[in-house]
């Protein structure tokens, strides 16, 4: 049990940090759009909320397409479970829930990344 609790904790925290350097990468390539919706006044808050949904959203796709693979690959592991339904929905639930909110946190650090972009900076920058 505790090899799997492992291996289970490795790939939430491999999850974030592929979440992390997705949206980094995409704040990096969207800095000249950052600056320019700075320099007409939007606010760190409103950034923070662009870059935050944006993520959420592609972790609300990726969870709604694993759960689907999981219910459909119950029958394979329904050998393996002992004192649990495969398809027990406070599993779902429950893992769905804790994987969302590793995902807002991991989402935040390139959030924050974005709120601090300086205008002219990234006007400047080509």
């Amino acid at each position: 049990m505790l090899l799997v609790g492992t291996f289970g904790f490795v790939g939430l925290v491999l999850a974030a940090v592929g979440i992390h350097g997705v949206l980094s990468y995409t704040v990096t390539q969207r800095r000249h759009e950052i600056g320019i919706r700075a320099a007409m006044g939007a606010n760190h808050r409103q950034m923070m909320a662009m870059v935050v949904g944006e993520g959420m959203s592609l972790v609300a796709v990726g969870t709604v397409i694993g759960i689907v693979a999981a219910l459909i690959l119950t029958r394979f592991t329904s050998t393996l479970l002992f004192g649990v339904t495969p398809t027990d929905p406070a599993t779902f639930l429950s893992v769905s829930i804790i994987f969302a909110a590793v995902a807002c946190f991991a989402c935040s650090f390139s959030a924050s990344k974005a709120a601090r972009v300086d205008p002219l900076v990234a006007l400047r920058y080509e």
